[in-house]
């Protein structure tokens, strides 16, 4: 009987980054997962360092080294393409509206979209944080698609009824949320209280 005691592992987040605007969710998502003591694996479009080196002045690398691990989108060996690497959940963000169609025709073409498709074939939450305005049909479609097929369409859109004072304030806020729908623990969002009079 072996009577040493076992920590138990961490608790493992995909974050995919596209080219949508709003990378500053996923950078949110990495550093409160490290302080929540998740083990991120994170993958970055070529069109999503574009847009993070525009928005955060971030380049690859430097996205890289905010996750526990990384890969290229090409990787399609990875890990995290197969349904027997046990993950948390897949968080999207942003999620550009091609990212999202090929998730909603399951349209596996690098390890971004194939890591989606596993999630959703294990059953496991897929939170895709779409962005793009105004929505065409062909988005409205792909969307109720990806939601028929267990995704959570997830757009990042502000709350003000908590009266935050910053931009950062609103993109932590949203980054809380999607962390607890992921069933991450220590995950806080600020509850609703009701209306006082």
């Amino acid at each position: 009987m072996n009577n040493r005691s076992h920590s138990p592992a961490p608790q493992r987040l995909v974050v995919g980054i596209t080219g949508a605007t709003g990378a500053a969710y996923a950078l949110r998502l990495l550093r409160r997962g490290r302080e929540l003591g998740l083990e991120t694996h994170l993958i970055v479009t070529p069109a999503g360092v574009l847009n993070a080196h525009h928005e955060l002045g971030l380049d690859r690398k430097a996205l890289e080294a905010e996750a526990s691990h990384a890969y290229s989108p090409a990787d399609v060996g990875a890990c995290v393409a197969s349904g027997s690497f046990a993950t948390a959940a897949m968080v999207v963000a942003p999620c550009s509206m091609k990212t999202l169609a090929s998730v909603a025709h399951g349209f596996g073409d690098n390890l971004l979209t194939r890591a989606a498709d596993v999630t959703l074939k294990e059953r496991r939450r897929l939170i895709l944080m779409v962005r793009e305005t105004p929505f065409n049909l062909a988005h409205l479609r792909n969307m109720t698609a990806a939601t028929e097929m267990g995704a959570i369409i997830f757009p990042p859109l502000p709350a003000f009824y908590h009266h935050p004072q910053s931009i950062e304030e609103l993109v932590n806020e949203s980054a809380e949320r999607v962390l607890e729908l992921a069933g991450v623990l220590g995950a806080s969002p600020k509850a609703w209280v009701g209306l006082k009079n």
